[in-house]
């Protein structure tokens, strides 16, 4: 895995002292900004688990603590000592090879350890973990700084379920609070939905050069894609309130076979969060319930709604090496949790040929999960991360507005399970001339 620190070569300054005080000011930034997000939560919050996919607040806090302890401090500093030795049962999440875990269905019911006991944990691995930033030999760093910086991007994946998991609880309250109370700003009408025309040929995607990038990301590769055109932005609401009122949910030819059971089975007839109320649509967001914006994407859709609905609109989804390759022609920049926004937002016009690329919401690909050719996990613990999910999900692209601008490439990987909408999920379509 490459180096997260490329310009470790460089003359001046001792570049591994100045790495260790890049890396240990990101380490207190992000370790700072879960505790924000969890600033505006009262204690009976933290341990609620509204689905089986919904992790409590705490357990989150928790968890992410003990990533930095089991991968972390526990190797590279011998004399270590845990903060509970219960902790490593109680805050796995699915890493086989270290341990059993409690599980993942009932998180909350954990009362114990409370929440004031969990915010002693994370200042007990700060601590440590700033004095072995601060302690580790220089022949040791390459590799302790790589499994920081990943400790910290698994951090603000982190963060993301945390505000998404909280929106979920929340919808679940018959009383609708708002985690961060505020109005919806004025949204401009959605642009014309254009076509990009985008060239084929034989392509490279996949990670290379300085930076971070998941194992999941690698090796670059080739590929050959036909001339495609791509959807200049998201599909809106009002667009999707169209397939709803054309009785899209009850056209079983618009719908893959898994989707169509699903849609009877789960009696869906709206994207989640949305409500009919006194002839109004409203939807449930992290401000509380907000009227659905006709020119704001459509969100928190399946894989199943997406792929009926391009096929409703004669088109289909594009597959991640398409999303990539027209990735790559425009800047890693939108609306992501910097913005505050914490919803998606109507797309602005600035005459690009495409919009919403990057934040706002996660876009449905058509492509499995799957290893890239020669793909090879890290070894040993860290190699469950990403590689034994590689079955049975579909890719998504592009960040939304929950995710920390910093977090976010062009070749990031995201993946889920195709009936999953409790996500920022969206639709972005595509078309074969």
């Amino acid at each position: 895995m490459a180096s997260p620190y490329p310009d470790s070569n460089r003359t001046g300054p001792d570049p591994v002292h100045l790495q260790r005080q890049s890396l240990l000011a990101r380490f207190h930034s992000v370790r700072q900004r879960s505790e924000e997000i969890c600033r505006p939560l009262e204690p009976e919050d933290f341990v609620i688990q509204s689905m089986a996919d919904v992790s409590p607040p705490k357990w989150h806090l928790a968890h992410t603590s003990w990533f930095f302890e089991a991968f972390i401090l526990q190797i590279y500093n011998k004399g270590y000592r845990t903060f509970h030795p219960r902790y490593a049962y109680l805050f796995n999440s699915y890493y086989q090879t270290v341990g059993q875990m409690h599980p993942r269905a009932r998180r909350g019911l954990l009362s114990r350890p409370t929440i004031e006991e969990v915010y002693r944990y994370r200042a007990y691995v700060n601590e440590a973990m700033a004095a072995l930033i601060e302690e580790t030999g220089d022949d040791q760093w390459q590799d302790t700084a790589f499994r920081i910086t990943l400790g910290l991007h698994h951090e603000q994946q982190h963060q993301e379920l945390l505000l998404t998991d909280i929106k979920h609880i929340f919808a679940n309250n018959p009383l609708r609070p708002a985690y961060r109370p505020g109005e919806a700003p004025a949204a401009p009408p959605a642009p014309a939905l254009r076509w990009s025309e985008q060239a084929g040929g034989l392509k490279m995607i996949g990670h290379v050069g300085g930076g971070f990038a998941y194992d999941n990301e690698t090796p670059r590769h080739r590929v050959y894609l036909d001339d495609y055109h791509l959807a200049s932005r998201l599909v809106t609401n009002g667009e999707y309130l169209e397939f709803m009122e054309a009785g899209g949910y009850r056209a079983p030819e618009l719908w893959l076979s898994d989707g169509w059971a699903t849609v009877q089975s789960r009696r869906w007839e709206t994207p989640l969060y949305w409500e009919r109320i006194d002839g109004q649509w409203w939807q449930m967001t992290l401000a509380g319930m907000q009227p659905v914006d006709p020119n704001a994407p459509v969100c928190h859709v399946s894989l199943y709604e997406a792929d009926a609905y391009a096929r409703w609109k004669g088109a289909r989804l594009p597959t991640e090496a398409e999303w990539e390759t027209a990735a790559n022609t425009v800047p890693i920049q939108g609306n992501f949790y910097e913005q505050g926004r914490l919803r998606p937002c109507a797309a602005g016009d600035d005459g690009t040929p495409l919009l919403q690329m990057f934040g706002d919401a996660w876009e449905w690909t058509q492509s499995p999960y799957a290893p890239y050719p020669g793909f090879k996990a890290l070894s040993g613990s860290l190699g469950e991360y990403n590689g034994k999910f590689m079955c049975n999900q579909l890719v998504l692209r592009g960040g939304s507005c929950v995710t920390a601008a910093s977090h976010m490439r062009a070749t990031y990987r995201n993946f889920f399970y195709p009936p999953d909408r409790w996500q920022f999920t969206a639709i972005r379509l595509a078309q074969t001339p």
